[in-house]
This record gives C-alpha cells, structure tokens and sequence, in this order.
C-alpha cells in the first residue's frame, strides 16, 4: 500500500486514446480545452488560464510576469525546493518566512514592507485568508496541494495577483505525470504569459522559452478533473475515519474550505509510526525532512517543529474501507 497512488482509469484512457488517433500530440486543441475547463472550476472568464510543463515552470512563469528579477521575495522555510529554484530563475531575492506555530502554512503576519513578492503555498490543502494583510505587495497563490478549497468562498489562486497549480503524479488531479497551469484575472498577465509559451516561429527577438504542455497530458488533465468532485469526497470520506478514530490531525483554521489532499497527524511518535505500518507493507512518511527545509532549523524554529512532530497517512481516492480499518489500527495502537 503506498504512500500516493494516481487515480486513473477508463475514462482517461479514452481520452488519451482520442489524442493518439486525431495526430496532433503537442500543444493545441486539448490544452486549451483543457485551460477553459480549469477555468470553468474556478469560476473564471475562459481564457484566465495557461496550461504549462510543470508546476515550477508555472510558478517561475507567474514571477516573470510580475517582474521578479532584483525584487524581495517571501516565501517560507517550510516548503518545496521549487519555490528557491523558480525564485532564483526569475533573479529574485529569497526572503525566506517561518511557519505558524499552530500550522504548517507560513506566517504571514511576519511578512514586511521589504517585501515585494510573497509566494502563499496553501499546505497539504489547508488554505490561509490573506486578504487583511496590512503590506501592499504582490501575491502569488501556491495551490499546487489545495485545488478546489476556497477562503470565504472565493477559490484558492483568486486571492491573490495570480495562482499556479502542479498536475504532478501525486497531486489532487494528474495531467499524466507532469504539468502546471497559471491562473489570474488580471487578462494582460495572462496574454503575456501565452506570449512567452510561443516561443518558436518568431518575427522578434524577444527571449522566450519552451513550457509547452502536450495534447495528450492536458487530455488526461480534463478526464480528471472531470471526476474531481469524485476524488474529493472520498478523500473526506477517508479523512472522516482518521478523525473518527481520534487521530490528532491537522485541520483548516475557521473560515476556510479544505481539501483533504494529506491526512497529517501532529505526533511525536514518527519513527514508531511509520515503522509499524511498515511492518504491515504500509507506505507513510514525514511529509517534508528537516534536510529539506530552505533555511536552518535555528533560524526558523517553527518550520523545524513540524519536520519533528508530523506524519503523512495514505488518503487517496483508491484506498478501501478495508486498507483505511488497517491503518487506524495499526497507527491507534502505537498511539
């Protein structure tokens, strides 16, 4: 029983069928399906959305459009080498956040005028309200683990001045293994953006580079997120059962819609926990290593805290009531 495991099936099979018989592999027709449907989720005008490579070419793509290059830019301790290297590619200055006490998301209350980017990552689905921040600066939504949650209704990656997402094999929705899109309803952001995706067959000499999605990863990517709403309610529903069983979870803070895209238990037993399930060929782990974190644990103690006290249960849409009983028991017991 692993860890993560895609969801995938007849209907994506179709799909990518479909793409192989019509001839036309790279980027066309598809994406841009594909672009619109993402739209059509998040309540955006079609046209809001730029289908590309992966989530940290989305990310580096959302910087190059807001003119990273020489700026100050936050982005937390607790997180993905993805948001350092985008970060780094677009010039800008890291300035890294410790995480909240009380959650693993950044604290943004700690976010000064010094700052002219912020990077929000909404972890292991758990989105965070930032709209009263006193700062004026540019935001961009890191939704990579919280498609389809929402901050006083409004979806995540609309809060801000753009949202990227990843589509990566072990994210909420796959677009066959890799793959990212950019969302903003600033529609000058967005042309911008496609400009620089057309990289080849150029009258001018403007630099540009290729991120381009496929046909046959965006036809996968709108198969699923066709059954997305299927997805989520089994992750609740597995999500339900951990909480049943008394497990110490992390939960959203008031005011905010979750997806329950990891069941994290705040736990100081990591190593025997992990250990018994996988006596039992169970797959868990310490969802980020203190060795991954983006700045030493004595500067950014919070950060270090959840690396200490956090383990990540399986709670993908595959798993069966069956293989669910199995790991609250195994985990009750060393608890």
């Amino acid at each position: 029983m692993p860890h993560n495991r895609p969801t995938l099936g007849q209907e994506e099979e179709n799909m990518a069928i479909n793409v192989l018989q019509s001839g036309w592999l790279a980027q066309g027709t598809a994406v841009e399906r594909f672009e619109n449907d993402m739209c059509d989720f998040l309540g955006l005008p079609q046209g809001s959305a730029v289908a590309v490579s992966s989530g940290t070419a989305a990310l580096y793509l959302a910087l190059v459009a807001l003119e990273a290059k020489g700026t100050n830019i936050a982005f937390p301790a607790y997180s993905c080498s993805a948001l350092r290297n985008a970060t780094a590619l677009a010039g800008g200055n890291p300035l890294l956040i410790d995480s909240r006490m009380d959650s693993p998301n950044m604290n943004i209350e700690t976010i000064d005028h010094a700052t002219n980017i912020a990077i929000i990552p909404h972890m292991y689905g758990l989105p965070q309200d930032f709209s009263k921040h006193p700062c004026k600066i540019r935001v961009i939504e890191d939704c990579a683990q919280a498609l389809g949650a929402s901050v006083n209704k409004t979806p995540v990656g609309l809060q801000g001045d753009a949202g990227v997402f990843s589509f990566y094999a072990t994210k909420l929705i796959t677009s066959g293994g890799q793959g990212g899109m950019v969302v903003s309803k600033d529609a000058a952001m967005i042309e911008a953006l496609k400009d620089y995706r057309l990289f080849d067959r150029r009258s001018d000499a403007k630099i540009r580079f290729n991120f381009q999605m496929t046909d046959l990863q965006a036809a996968i990517g709108s198969a699923q997120l066709r059954q997305f709403s299927k997805f989520l309610k089994r992750r609740a529903e597995i999500f339900q059962q951990y909480q049943e069983a008394n497990f110490p979870l992390l939960d959203a803070s008031a005011g905010v819609q979750p997806v329950r895209f990891r069941a994290i238990l705040r736990t100081t037993k990591q190593e025997d926990i992990i250990a018994a399930l996988a006596r039992h060929n169970v797959s868990a782990g310490v969802p980020l290593q203190d060795w991954e974190l983006l700045g030493p644990k004595e500067l950014y103690p919070a950060a270090y805290y959840w690396t200490q006290n956090t383990v990540s249960l399986p709670i993908y849409p595959s798993l069966t009531d069956e293989e669910v009983n199995l790991i609250i028991n195994i985990v009750g017991n060393v608890l």
